[in-house]
């Protein structure tokens, strides 16, 4: 029976498979994809957190990542940064940061 881990200490063994998932959203225009983001966007989107998995189940679930689901989660992290980056500079006013 396959061992069930969470699922950040299976990242390790997925980087081909997180490549093949950057190579499918670059084939569909999505030149900026990268391992990073689609990790972190399966972690906050699709599992919710570090829920222990098998792997086979982890690998099922980053072939099946829909770029909608990516693209929502993209948008997101960019208003974050927005505002953020408008917080910022309320706090600071015109000063560099």
């Amino acid at each position: 029976m396959e061992e069930v881990k969470s699922v950040s200490e299976w990242k390790f063994k997925l980087h081909e498979i997180l490549d093949s998932k950057v190579d499918e959203f670059k084939l569909l225009d999505y030149s900026n994809a990268n391992k990073e983001d689609i990790w972190n966007c399966l972690v906050q989107k699709v599992w919710k957190g570090e829920p222990d998995k098998r792997l086979h189940q982890i690998v099922q679930d980053i072939f099946h990542l829909n770029p909608s689901i990516y693209m929502v989660y993209l948008t997101q992290q960019s208003l974050k940064d927005d505002n953020l980056q408008a917080s910022l500079q309320a706090l600071l006013g015109d000063q560099d940061y």
